[in-house]
């Protein structure tokens, strides 16, 4: 008896990763490079010079229509108002009506419409979502499944970028704030990333997606894979969604406060009553980051004890940039001092601000 195979998508430069030796690994149903040979030198690549992440697994989205605006200001938890231009983008959570995260994504602003831009993990209940909620509003919902998404960063990134295209692209995307974008015919180029570094994404038509690819590795750029790009954002202290938060988890409770939009009390959205209540009642707990000095590495799940009561693990790891083990954790509200359990015994750790590493060096 044989058992049928689902096969995984492939992004249009998959072949490009098989040519250049990626190890490649399942990654929410997509087939995508791990890394190319060694994540470590991968991820001091973005660090002190520059490299390209193939991220064309996300879900972009377009929304248009009449009540585009409305619809937006009701369905995410940060406010599409504040973007009074197009160009502008901002970082959001998108949230049931318990509170909780379906996702977290960056929403640009459009000459017409709107762009979201989600996880891929998360592509079918968001749709799902977007439909559910989006019922009783005039607007229309586009998928692009015709653009890839290469992004690019590190201290040479854009003069980098700017080098491998068009003088009228390269004019445009130095002219970029961070958080801003630019349309250029079927082109969205954004200063905006995961990894704590400058640089940009570009969003384009996979038929133009090759060739820039291959123009880049020309100019020196260094392919990264997800293994890096995972240590990089841990360092940088972002989210990762399905680790750090998801649907049972208030973004009060995942950093994510910054997000939510209040100024406008006649403004609701999904969620707005689950965190008025939660608020009300106390947050318990907070994400935190811990960096431990000592012999191993925490990992997702371990125990942390605080002078509080108990937390954990959410995201851990190995920090290439600083030469020992950080994490994020979710642990009681008010906690000062943590234990790590760690191969049986409690080890000493630091509690510190949620990120560890921005522009190449050690914040904490």
């Amino acid at each position: 008896m044989t058992t049928a195979t689902t096969e995984l998508n492939k992004t249009a430069l998959h072949h490009l990763h098989l040519k250049a030796g990626a190890r490649m690994t399942d990654f929410a149903g997509w087939e995508m490079p791990l890394s190319y040979g060694s994540q470590i030198s991968e991820h001091l690549s973005v660090r002190t010079s520059c490299g390209m992440f193939d991220v064309s697994h996300m879900t972009v989205t377009d929304v248009g229509g009449n009540d585009a605006t409305d619809f937006l200001r009701y369905l995410l938890a940060n406010d599409v108002a504040r973007l009074t231009q197009a160009g502008m983008a901002l970082y959001t959570g998108m949230l049931n009506q318990s509170g909780g995260v379906i996702d977290d994504l960056i929403v640009y602003r459009m000459h017409q419409g709107y762009r979201l831009v989600t996880n891929c993990a998360t592509r079918h209940k968001v749709l799902s979502w977007i439909k559910v909620v989006g019922n009783d509003y005039d607007i229309s919902i586009r998928v692009r499944t015709n653009l890839s998404i290469i992004a690019v960063h590190g201290p040479d990134s854009i003069p980098t970028v700017c080098a491998a295209l068009p003088e009228s692209f390269a004019t445009a995307i130095y002219a970029l704030q961070n958080f801003r974008s630019v349309e250029l015919g079927d082109w969205l180029i954004a200063r905006t990333g995961y990894t704590g570094e400058k640089g940009v994404e570009l969003i384009l038509p996979h038929a133009d997606a090759e060739l820039i690819w291959q123009s880049l590795a020309a100019a020196g750029v260094s392919p990264v894979g997800l293994a890096a790009r995972d240590t990089l954002r841990l360092e940088a202290g972002m989210n990762l969604y399905g680790k750090d938060m998801d649907e049972s988890v208030s973004p009060l409770s995942a950093n994510m406060a910054r997000t939510i939009a209040w100024e406008s009390e006649d403004r609701n959205f999904v969620g707005r009553m689950a965190l008025i209540q939660l608020m009300a009642e106390g947050v318990g707990e907070e994400l935190v980051g811990i960096a431990y000095h000592g012999r191993g590495v925490m990992r997702d799940g371990y125990r942390v004890i605080t002078d509080a009561g108990e937390g954990v693990i959410s995201s851990g790891g190995f920090s290439p940039t600083l030469s020992h083990s950080i994490a994020l954790a979710r642990v009681p509200v008010g906690s000062s001092r943590c234990q790590v359990l760690m191969r049986g015994a409690l080890q000493p750790a630091e509690l510190v601000k949620p990120n560890f590493v921005r522009f190449g060096k050690r914040i904490y």
